[in-house]
Protein backbone atom coordinates (compact mmCIF):
# COMPACT_ATOMS: atom_id res chain seq x y z
CA UNK A 1 0.00 0.00 0.00
CA UNK A 2 1.32 3.73 -0.76
CA UNK A 3 0.94 6.64 1.57
CA UNK A 4 -1.86 8.09 -0.92
CA UNK A 5 -4.79 9.14 0.86
CA UNK A 6 -7.22 6.46 0.72
CA UNK A 7 -11.04 7.30 -0.13
CA UNK A 8 -13.22 6.14 2.40
CA UNK A 9 -15.20 3.88 0.36
CA UNK A 10 -12.74 2.09 -0.59
CA UNK A 11 -11.92 0.89 3.08
CA UNK A 12 -13.94 -2.20 3.89
CA UNK A 13 -15.75 -1.76 7.22
CA UNK A 14 -15.67 -5.11 9.45
CA UNK A 15 -18.57 -5.76 11.58
CA UNK A 16 -19.28 -9.52 11.37
CA UNK A 17 -17.37 -11.84 12.74
CA UNK A 18 -17.04 -13.90 9.63
CA UNK A 19 -15.51 -10.84 7.83
CA UNK A 20 -12.94 -10.20 10.91
CA UNK A 21 -11.78 -14.04 9.84
CA UNK A 22 -11.40 -13.62 6.33
CA UNK A 23 -8.96 -10.42 7.27
CA UNK A 24 -7.16 -12.16 8.77
CA UNK A 25 -6.58 -15.39 6.50
CA UNK A 26 -5.16 -12.30 4.46
CA UNK A 27 -2.94 -10.28 6.81
CA UNK A 28 -1.17 -13.58 8.04
CA UNK A 29 -0.11 -14.25 4.64
CA UNK A 30 1.12 -10.70 4.53
CA UNK A 31 5.36 -9.75 5.56
CA UNK A 32 3.63 -6.61 7.42
CA UNK A 33 0.68 -4.71 8.32
CA UNK A 34 -0.22 -1.47 9.42
CA UNK A 35 -2.36 -0.48 12.96
CA UNK A 36 -3.86 1.68 15.10
CA UNK A 37 -6.51 1.88 17.75
CA UNK A 38 -9.04 4.32 18.63
CA UNK A 39 -10.31 4.27 22.38
CA UNK A 40 -12.01 6.03 25.04
CA UNK A 41 -10.91 5.54 29.07
CA UNK A 42 -11.98 8.42 30.48
CA UNK A 43 -14.85 6.87 32.62
CA UNK A 44 -13.85 3.28 32.52
CA UNK A 45 -11.24 1.20 34.57
CA UNK A 46 -10.73 -0.57 31.44
CA UNK A 47 -10.25 0.96 28.42
CA UNK A 48 -12.75 0.98 25.46
CA UNK A 49 -12.07 -0.10 22.46
CA UNK A 50 -13.98 1.49 19.86
CA UNK A 51 -11.92 1.16 16.00
CA UNK A 52 -9.27 -0.70 14.82
CA UNK A 53 -7.60 0.53 11.57
CA UNK A 54 -5.46 -2.31 9.62
CA UNK A 55 -3.32 -1.06 6.62
CA UNK A 56 -1.62 -4.18 4.06
CA UNK A 57 0.13 -4.90 1.15
CA UNK A 58 0.87 -2.14 -1.54
CA UNK A 59 -1.40 -0.34 -3.81
CA UNK A 60 -2.21 -3.00 -6.22
CA UNK A 61 -2.88 -6.17 -4.20
CA UNK A 62 -3.73 -4.36 -0.63
CA UNK A 63 -6.02 -2.75 1.13
CA UNK A 64 -7.60 -0.61 4.33
CA UNK A 65 -9.62 -1.74 7.04
CA UNK A 66 -11.34 -0.38 9.66
CA UNK A 67 -12.67 -2.80 12.55
CA UNK A 68 -15.76 -2.20 14.90
CA UNK A 69 -15.17 -3.66 17.91
CA UNK A 70 -19.07 -2.59 18.80
CA UNK A 71 -19.73 -5.40 16.82
CA UNK A 72 -17.20 -8.24 16.34
CA UNK A 73 -15.71 -10.17 18.73
CA UNK A 74 -12.08 -8.77 18.63
CA UNK A 75 -10.43 -11.81 20.18
CA UNK A 76 -9.62 -13.31 16.87
CA UNK A 77 -6.93 -10.57 15.75
CA UNK A 78 -5.03 -13.42 18.34
CA UNK A 79 -4.42 -15.26 15.42
CA UNK A 80 -2.82 -12.36 13.44
CA UNK A 81 -0.94 -11.20 16.37
CA UNK A 82 0.78 -14.86 16.72
CA UNK A 83 2.05 -14.96 13.16
CA UNK A 84 5.12 -14.04 11.68
CA UNK A 85 3.71 -10.58 10.26
CA UNK A 86 5.28 -7.65 11.44
CA UNK A 87 2.87 -5.16 13.16
CA UNK A 88 4.13 -1.35 12.03
CA UNK A 89 2.35 1.37 14.57
CA UNK A 90 3.07 4.22 15.50
CA UNK A 91 3.60 5.23 19.37
CA UNK A 92 2.41 1.59 19.93
CA UNK A 93 2.87 2.06 24.20
CA UNK A 94 -1.28 2.61 25.01
CA UNK A 95 -2.42 0.35 21.82
CA UNK A 96 -0.39 -2.02 23.46
CA UNK A 97 -2.16 -1.60 26.12
CA UNK A 98 -5.69 -2.19 25.25
CA UNK A 99 -4.82 -5.08 22.68
CA UNK A 100 -3.93 -6.54 25.80
CA UNK A 101 -6.82 -6.19 27.67
CA UNK A 102 -9.17 -6.60 24.56
CA UNK A 103 -7.90 -9.61 22.51
CA UNK A 104 -5.55 -11.27 25.50
CA UNK A 105 -2.36 -10.80 23.22
CA UNK A 106 -0.22 -8.23 21.52
CA UNK A 107 1.47 -9.18 18.00
CA UNK A 108 4.49 -11.03 18.15
CA UNK A 109 6.71 -8.67 16.05
CA UNK A 110 6.47 -4.89 16.33
CA UNK A 111 7.84 -2.17 14.67
CA UNK A 112 7.40 1.57 15.97
CA UNK A 113 8.40 4.20 14.17
CA UNK A 114 8.01 6.69 16.98
CA UNK A 115 10.69 4.69 18.60
CA UNK A 116 12.59 4.00 15.03
CA UNK A 117 12.57 8.10 14.74
CA UNK A 118 14.19 8.36 18.05
CA UNK A 119 17.35 6.70 16.88
CA UNK A 120 17.69 9.78 13.80
CA UNK A 121 17.63 12.43 16.37
CA UNK A 122 13.86 12.58 16.63
CA UNK A 123 12.10 13.54 20.03
CA UNK A 124 8.98 11.41 20.46
CA UNK A 125 7.20 13.42 17.39
CA UNK A 126 3.79 12.85 16.66
CA UNK A 127 2.51 10.98 13.14
CA UNK A 128 1.27 14.01 11.37
CA UNK A 129 4.93 15.72 12.12
CA UNK A 130 6.66 12.33 11.22
CA UNK A 131 4.97 12.03 8.16
CA UNK A 132 5.49 15.54 7.12
CA UNK A 133 9.36 15.61 7.65
CA UNK A 134 9.66 12.41 6.08
CA UNK A 135 7.28 11.93 3.56
CA UNK A 136 6.12 15.53 2.79
CA UNK A 137 2.72 15.27 3.07
CA UNK A 138 -0.21 15.72 5.44
CA UNK A 139 -2.42 13.10 7.12
CA UNK A 140 -6.19 13.97 7.58
CA UNK A 141 -6.86 16.38 10.71
CA UNK A 142 -9.44 15.04 12.93
CA UNK A 143 -11.09 16.73 16.18
CA UNK A 144 -8.97 14.67 19.08
CA UNK A 145 -11.74 14.90 21.44
CA UNK A 146 -14.25 12.78 19.25
CA UNK A 147 -16.42 10.07 19.96
CA UNK A 148 -15.20 6.96 18.42
CA UNK A 149 -18.00 4.97 20.36
CA UNK A 150 -20.58 6.67 18.21
CA UNK A 151 -22.07 4.91 15.44
CA UNK A 152 -22.56 4.90 12.28
CA UNK A 153 -18.87 7.23 11.89
CA UNK A 154 -19.22 10.34 10.26
CA UNK A 155 -17.11 10.42 7.06
CA UNK A 156 -14.13 12.98 8.92
CA UNK A 157 -13.80 10.15 11.33
CA UNK A 158 -13.38 8.02 8.77
CA UNK A 159 -10.97 9.48 6.77
CA UNK A 160 -8.60 10.74 9.90
CA UNK A 161 -9.00 7.40 10.89
CA UNK A 162 -7.35 5.87 7.27
CA UNK A 163 -4.32 8.39 7.80
CA UNK A 164 -3.57 7.03 10.70
CA UNK A 165 -2.10 4.03 8.98
CA UNK A 166 -1.88 5.27 5.65
CA UNK A 167 2.00 6.26 5.93
CA UNK A 168 3.21 3.78 8.30
CA UNK A 169 4.52 1.52 5.60
CA UNK A 170 6.31 4.37 3.70
CA UNK A 171 7.69 5.44 7.33
CA UNK A 172 8.71 1.97 8.24
CA UNK A 173 10.89 1.97 4.46
CA UNK A 174 12.34 5.57 5.13
CA UNK A 175 12.94 5.22 8.35
CA UNK A 176 14.68 1.74 8.04
CA UNK A 177 16.58 2.43 4.97
CA UNK A 178 18.13 5.35 7.07
CA UNK A 179 18.40 3.11 9.97
CA UNK A 180 20.72 0.60 7.91
CA UNK A 181 23.13 3.26 6.64
CA UNK A 182 23.65 4.30 9.97
CA UNK A 183 23.83 0.02 11.53
CA UNK A 184 21.18 0.91 14.24
CA UNK A 185 18.66 -1.38 12.19
CA UNK A 186 19.22 -4.40 15.67
CA UNK A 187 18.78 -1.36 18.32
CA UNK A 188 15.50 -0.17 17.16
CA UNK A 189 14.36 -4.13 16.90
CA UNK A 190 15.54 -4.40 20.49
CA UNK A 191 13.88 -1.47 21.43
CA UNK A 192 10.75 -2.00 20.03
CA UNK A 193 11.08 -5.49 21.71
CA UNK A 194 11.73 -4.07 24.90
CA UNK A 195 8.54 -2.14 24.40
CA UNK A 196 6.32 -5.13 23.40
CA UNK A 197 7.09 -7.06 26.25
CA UNK A 198 6.56 -3.96 28.60
CA UNK A 199 4.78 -4.62 31.53
CA UNK A 200 0.82 -3.30 30.81
CA UNK A 201 -0.86 -1.23 33.55
CA UNK A 202 -3.82 -2.68 35.30
CA UNK A 203 -2.48 -5.98 35.18
CA UNK A 204 -1.03 -6.27 38.57
CA UNK A 205 -2.66 -4.66 40.81
CA UNK A 206 0.39 -5.01 43.80
CA UNK A 207 2.45 -2.78 41.44
CA UNK A 208 -0.24 0.36 41.30
CA UNK A 209 0.96 1.56 44.35
CA UNK A 210 4.30 2.86 42.26
CA UNK A 211 1.49 5.11 40.05
CA UNK A 212 1.31 6.95 42.99
CA UNK A 213 3.22 10.69 42.81
CA UNK A 214 4.90 10.67 45.93
CA UNK A 215 5.42 6.58 46.39
CA UNK A 216 9.29 7.74 46.36
CA UNK A 217 8.72 9.62 49.91
CA UNK A 218 7.37 6.54 51.82
CA UNK A 219 8.92 5.39 54.54
CA UNK A 220 8.74 1.62 54.38
CA UNK A 221 5.68 0.59 56.72
CA UNK A 222 3.79 3.43 54.69
CA UNK A 223 4.86 1.54 51.52
CA UNK A 224 3.57 -1.43 52.54
CA UNK A 225 0.21 -0.16 53.22
CA UNK A 226 0.30 1.71 50.42
CA UNK A 227 0.60 -1.00 47.99
CA UNK A 228 -1.82 -2.90 49.92
CA UNK A 229 -4.51 -0.16 49.70
CA UNK A 230 -3.88 0.35 46.18
CA UNK A 231 -4.40 -2.87 45.07
CA UNK A 232 -7.24 -3.00 47.23
CA UNK A 233 -8.16 0.04 44.71
CA UNK A 234 -7.59 -1.39 41.56
CA UNK A 235 -9.00 -4.31 42.29
CA UNK A 236 -12.34 -2.63 43.41
CA UNK A 237 -12.27 0.21 40.24
CA UNK A 238 -11.63 -3.68 37.83
CA UNK A 239 -14.97 -4.89 39.42
CA UNK A 240 -17.25 -2.07 38.40
CA UNK A 241 -14.86 -0.85 35.58
CA UNK A 242 -14.37 2.60 36.98
CA UNK A 243 -11.76 4.85 37.53
CA UNK A 244 -9.34 4.24 39.87
CA UNK A 245 -9.56 8.14 41.12
CA UNK A 246 -13.24 7.63 41.26
CA UNK A 247 -13.13 4.84 44.17
CA UNK A 248 -10.44 6.64 46.03
CA UNK A 249 -8.63 9.51 45.12
CA UNK A 250 -4.14 9.48 44.83
CA UNK A 251 -4.65 11.80 48.21
CA UNK A 252 -6.33 9.56 50.21
CA UNK A 253 -3.96 6.32 49.03
CA UNK A 254 -1.07 8.58 50.26
CA UNK A 255 -2.87 9.93 53.47
CA UNK A 256 -4.25 6.20 54.54
CA UNK A 257 -0.66 5.17 54.24
CA UNK A 258 0.97 7.86 56.29
CA UNK A 259 -1.95 7.82 59.31
CA UNK A 260 -2.76 4.16 58.45
CA UNK A 261 -6.17 4.52 60.14
CA UNK A 262 -7.72 1.61 62.27
CA UNK A 263 -11.09 2.98 63.17
CA UNK A 264 -13.98 4.18 60.76
CA UNK A 265 -13.28 7.36 62.49
CA UNK A 266 -10.05 7.80 61.67
CA UNK A 267 -10.51 6.58 58.16
CA UNK A 268 -12.97 9.00 57.76
CA UNK A 269 -10.61 12.03 59.19
CA UNK A 270 -7.98 11.22 57.12
CA UNK A 271 -6.85 13.60 54.63
CA UNK A 272 -8.49 12.81 50.88
CA UNK A 273 -11.22 10.50 51.88
CA UNK A 274 -14.61 11.10 51.26
CA UNK A 275 -16.49 10.72 53.56
CA UNK A 276 -19.10 9.14 52.16
CA UNK A 277 -16.52 6.45 51.73
CA UNK A 278 -16.09 6.21 55.07
CA UNK A 279 -19.77 5.70 55.59
CA UNK A 280 -20.24 3.12 52.98
CA UNK A 281 -19.79 -0.93 53.23
CA UNK A 282 -16.56 -0.34 51.69
CA UNK A 283 -15.01 0.93 54.29
CA UNK A 284 -14.63 -2.38 56.36
CA UNK A 285 -12.94 -3.75 53.10
CA UNK A 286 -10.30 -0.36 52.95
CA UNK A 287 -9.31 -0.74 56.55
CA UNK A 288 -8.68 -5.01 56.03
CA UNK A 289 -6.10 -3.61 53.36
CA UNK A 290 -4.72 -1.51 55.87
CA UNK A 291 -4.51 -3.84 58.33
CA UNK A 292 -2.87 -6.31 55.73
CA UNK A 293 -0.55 -3.90 54.83
CA UNK A 294 0.73 -2.98 57.95
CA UNK A 295 1.65 -7.10 58.38
CA UNK A 296 3.32 -7.16 55.29
CA UNK A 297 6.59 -6.95 54.53
CA UNK A 298 7.66 -3.63 53.21
CA UNK A 299 7.87 -3.75 49.28
CA UNK A 300 11.40 -2.86 48.09
CA UNK A 301 12.11 1.49 47.25
CA UNK A 302 10.28 2.34 43.81
CA UNK A 303 12.94 2.11 41.08
CA UNK A 304 15.51 5.33 41.38
CA UNK A 305 14.45 5.82 44.92
CA UNK A 306 18.21 4.43 46.30
CA UNK A 307 20.36 6.82 47.98
CA UNK A 308 23.02 7.17 46.54
CA UNK A 309 26.43 7.91 48.50
CA UNK A 310 27.01 11.93 48.59
CA UNK A 311 30.39 11.67 46.97
CA UNK A 312 28.47 10.24 44.08
CA UNK A 313 25.91 12.64 43.24
CA UNK A 314 28.25 14.99 41.28
CA UNK A 315 28.81 12.03 39.08
CA UNK A 316 25.10 11.77 37.99
CA UNK A 317 25.63 15.53 36.56
CA UNK A 318 28.97 14.78 34.86
CA UNK A 319 27.45 11.67 33.54
CA UNK A 320 24.70 13.27 31.71
CA UNK A 321 26.24 15.60 30.47
CA UNK A 322 28.67 13.03 28.57
CA UNK A 323 25.84 11.09 28.09
CA UNK A 324 23.72 13.91 26.26
CA UNK A 325 26.82 14.73 24.24
CA UNK A 326 26.92 11.31 22.83
CA UNK A 327 23.46 11.58 22.23
CA UNK A 328 23.85 14.74 20.12
CA UNK A 329 27.27 13.24 18.10
CA UNK A 330 24.87 10.35 17.24
CA UNK A 331 21.37 11.72 16.51
CA UNK A 332 19.35 10.45 19.04
CA UNK A 333 17.06 11.33 21.59
CA UNK A 334 18.60 11.86 24.85
CA UNK A 335 15.86 10.05 26.62
CA UNK A 336 15.87 7.16 24.19
CA UNK A 337 19.25 6.48 24.97
CA UNK A 338 19.53 7.30 29.23
CA UNK A 339 16.87 8.84 31.72
CA UNK A 340 18.20 10.12 34.94
CA UNK A 341 16.79 7.54 36.79
CA UNK A 342 19.06 4.73 34.19
CA UNK A 343 22.02 6.87 35.26
CA UNK A 344 21.18 6.64 39.39
CA UNK A 345 20.78 3.06 39.26
CA UNK A 346 23.91 2.76 36.97
CA UNK A 347 25.75 4.05 39.73
CA UNK A 348 23.74 2.24 42.66
CA UNK A 349 23.39 -1.42 40.73
CA UNK A 350 25.55 -1.45 37.67
CA UNK A 351 25.14 -4.90 37.04
CA UNK A 352 21.30 -4.94 36.58
CA UNK A 353 21.60 -1.25 34.78
CA UNK A 354 19.94 -1.23 31.36
CA UNK A 355 22.65 0.83 30.30
CA UNK A 356 25.20 -2.45 30.47
CA UNK A 357 22.90 -4.15 27.96
CA UNK A 358 22.20 -4.18 24.49
CA UNK A 359 22.37 -1.48 22.29
CA UNK A 360 23.03 1.23 24.87
CA UNK A 361 26.49 -0.66 26.17
CA UNK A 362 27.41 -0.63 22.66
CA UNK A 363 27.25 2.90 22.33
CA UNK A 364 28.22 3.92 26.15
CA UNK A 365 30.91 1.53 25.86
CA UNK A 366 33.82 2.08 28.93
CA UNK A 367 33.16 5.70 29.00
CA UNK A 368 30.59 5.83 32.33
CA UNK A 369 33.00 3.33 33.93
CA UNK A 370 36.34 5.54 32.93
CA UNK A 371 34.59 9.03 34.11
CA UNK A 372 33.13 6.83 37.73
CA UNK A 373 37.11 5.61 38.27
CA UNK A 374 38.55 8.95 37.36
CA UNK A 375 40.63 7.48 34.12
CA UNK A 376 38.65 9.58 31.94
CA UNK A 377 37.68 13.76 32.16
CA UNK A 378 35.47 16.09 30.30
CA UNK A 379 36.72 18.94 28.61
CA UNK A 380 35.53 21.31 25.85
CA UNK A 381 37.24 21.06 22.43
CA UNK A 382 36.94 24.39 21.59
CA UNK A 383 33.93 23.68 19.37
CA UNK A 384 31.28 23.49 21.81
CA UNK A 385 31.30 19.66 22.20
CA UNK A 386 32.44 17.69 25.50
CA UNK A 387 35.07 15.13 24.86
CA UNK A 388 36.07 12.29 27.59
CA UNK A 389 40.08 13.13 28.04
CA UNK A 390 42.06 10.87 29.45
CA UNK A 391 43.28 11.55 33.34
CA UNK A 392 47.41 11.36 33.95
CA UNK A 393 48.31 9.06 36.70
CA UNK A 394 49.55 12.78 38.18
Amino acid sequence: MTATTVDTDDARWIDDDASLAGLVDILIEAPRYAMDTEFHRERTFFPQLALVQIAWGDADTGGVALVDPLAVDVTALARLFGSPALAVMHAAQQDIDVLTHTVGSVPARLYDTQLAAGFLGYGTPSLASLVQREVGASPPKGDRLTDWLSRPLTESQRRYAIGDVSYLFELHDRLGAKLADLGRTTWVEEACEELRTRRVSGTTPEQAWLRLKDARSLRPRARAVAQAVASWRERRAAEIDQPVRHVLADLAVLGIAQRQPTTVEELGSTRGVDGRLSRSRLAEGLLEAVRAGREADPPDAPRGTVELDRSMRPAVTLISAWISQVARDEQLDTELLATRLDIVELLSAPESSRLRAGWRAELLGDGVAALVSGRSGLTFDGAGRLVLTAVSDH
